[in-house]
């Protein structure tokens, strides 16, 4: 070993000790008055100062140049040791701690307001969602209400029957009661609601399909009245838990378009998921790709519709279906362009349905019903009224082609743009407007945030009372349908 190593590894080490521990006896001498001088001058009313800082640095700088490990990491020893560095310490100690709450505290109340414009961004949004999708499921509801007491009717026939087609005829005083029309859309927003479980997976709409299809397993238990042959069957099926590639029925009625609306208005800002979810709500229950395609088109146009704010031009959403249907759904993108050029010459929605064959009113068919729906909605932009009445004075399956339309037509007008009288006197129980309106927020917010929120229930004894009551109506009112005038 050198001189220059002993000199630094030993010498300088055992030298700044000895002198942090003469300092620190010095310091502790003067702070607690063990030496006699000490005393006497404190008696004499002089005052006596500790060393700040030199001894403890001097100790603290001594074990940091040590040979050994233990030594170096023991460099805090003569800080604590010598009082006249530990009042400076537990001052800086405290000066930190104070700064540290400060800064604690300033990021509390940073982390507040940004939470607070979070919630606030988050409450703009789904305020924006909250009117297409909300006139669009009640506007569903009240456009099934109004439309029901006429299904199956001729056109002429219901004019006789019914001349006043402004109010609900199902129930007596005016009230109205919604079918299956409303209840799908109702199990559509509900399966969105429980797929935003899986957080963002949300979008896979396999989950939806699967939801939907536990959906609609249930809702047949509570035995509804009027389910479509091709519907029912394809519930038996999924009750028998088969195999996907057997599922649905090969059918074109006019169920998937029924309820794509809200898809449509759900997932109008990202055209794949919407096309993706029409699909997995087609194919449970109807295989037909003209059911695909008409529930499409009704999806795109609702979509358009929540866009539009009620500046609607027929071709322009003519060309935007053709584009969304492709070469496979040409058949119904031809009668898509029928209709519009029929809008643009001024034709009634009555008139293009008899043009197409439907004098005797509106089929089951899905490409019968979804151009005169779309229709309707063209022929009367931006009113609610007019539209769904259009749509009814067509006759025929009154109920659904009024539902689409007004699903249609209530996602661009919004919940402010239905007849306040029509809500009003919509007698659905336990699914009443006020609960509809908070499915519709449910919705909002899960569009808004991509978080799951808690769905709106509905107990399935006051559904199967419901079902009993109604069933009773429709038939009660179907007698009523027997008698003149004819």
């Amino acid at each position: 070993m050198t001189v220059f190593d002993l000199l630094f590894v030993w010498i300088l080490p055992a030298v700044g000790l000895a002198v942090f521990l003469a300092g620190a006896w010095l310091n502790a001498t003067m702070m607690f008055g063990w030496a006699k001088w000490v005393r006497d001058r404190r008696d004499q009313g002089g005052h006596v100062s500790v060393l700040p800082f030199a001894p403890g640095v001097i100790g603290a700088i001594a074990m940091l140049s040590g040979p050994y490990d233990w030594m170096r990491g023991l460099f805090w020893l003569p800080l604590l040791l010598d009082v006249g560095c530990v009042p400076y310490i537990v001052m800086a100690f405290l000066a930190t701690r104070a700064n540290s709450d400060a800064e604690a505290e300033q990021s509390a109340q940073e982390e507040a307001a940004r939470t607070a414009e979070y919630i606030k961004q988050l409450d703009l949004r789904s305020k924006v969602y909250f009117p297409s999708l909300a006139g669009c499921l009640l506007g569903t509801a009240v456009g099934d209400a109004l439309g029901l007491p006429y299904e199956g009717l001729s056109p002429r026939r219901r004019a006789r029957l019914f001349p006043e087609m402004d109010r609900y005829h199902l129930l007596p005083f005016g009230r109205g009661m919604c079918s299956d029309d409303t209840e799908h859309t109702i199990m559509v927003a509900q399966a969105l609601i429980e797929t935003a479980q899986y957080g963002k997976g949300f979008r896979n709409a396999e989950y939806f399909r699967s939801k939907l299809a536990s959906r609609m397993r249930l809702w047949l238990l509570g035995l509804p009245a009027g389910i479509g042959m091709a519907t029912l069957k394809s519930i038996l099926k999924l009750w028998l838990f088969l195999p996907r590639r057997w599922l649905g029925t090969f059918s074109a009625g006019n169920a998937p378009a029924m309820r794509s609306a809200l898809i449509g208005v759900f997932w109008a800002d990202e055209p794949e998921l919407l096309r993706m979810h029409v699909r997995a709500a087609t194919r449970l229950t109807h295989s037909d790709p003209k059911a695909e395609y008409a529930a499409l088109a009704v999806a795109v146009a609702a979509s358009l519709s929540a866009q539009s704010a009620g500046r609607i031009d027929a071709l322009e959403v003519a060309r935007q279906l053709r584009s969304f249907l492709g070469a496979e759904g040409a058949e119904l993108a031809a009668l898509i362009d029928r209709v519009a050029k029929s809008v643009q010459a001024g034709e009634t929605t009555p008139a293009f349905a008899k043009g197409m064959g439907l004098e005797s009113g509106v089929t089951g068919y899905a490409f019968h019903t979804v151009p005169v729906a779309l229709h309707a909605w063209l022929a009367h932009p931006g009113n609610y009224r007019e539209a769904v009445l259009a749509a009814i004075e067509c006759g025929g399956d009154t109920d659904t082609v009024a539902a689409i339309t007004g699903a249609i037509a209530g996602a661009g007008t919004g919940l402010d743009g239905l007849p306040p009288e029509w809500l009003r006197r919509l007698a659905e129980w336990p699914h009443t407007v006020p609960w509809m309106e908070q499915l519709a927020q449910s919705l909002a917010e899960i569009r808004s945030t991509y978080a799951w929120t808690e769905a709106a229930a509905e107990p399935a004894l006051k559904l199967g009372a419901r079902n009993l009551f109604f069933l009773a109506v429709v038939l009660l009112h179907g007698f009523r349908r027997m008698l003149p005038p004819y």
